[in-house]
């Protein structure tokens, strides 16, 4: 079910992620990473709403990272990971 979910309409470019002191693009292209490794990771079967909110989690939970720009792949696949192991605990909160 997650080929319902349209990757394309998360990503962001540099003019959107705001004032990163020159490093606006790979802040982009990072915050873009952790969206695909996030859909990728998804089983296909997921609920596209579930998949939704956990899209939408990205940006509130790195656009606020100071060391977003600095993020390697693998703390990214291991943020994706605990998301949507745990997605239950990011799931309920939402709910509340």
């Amino acid at each position: 079910m997650k080929e319902l979910v349209v990757i394309h309409d998360f990503l962001v470019s540099e003019e959107v992620v705001g004032d990163w002191d020159g490093q606006e693009e790979v802040a982009a292209e990072k915050l873009n990473l952790i969206y695909h490794t996030v859909y990728q990771m998804a089983e296909e079967d997921i609920d596209p709403q579930q998949l939704t909110f956990l899209l939408e989690l990205v940006w509130d939970t790195w656009i606020g990272q100071e060391h977003l720009a600095e993020v390697e792949e693998d703390e990214i696949i291991d943020w994706c990971y605990h998301l949507l192991t745990n997605r239950d605990q990011y799931l309920q909160s939402q709910q509340n």
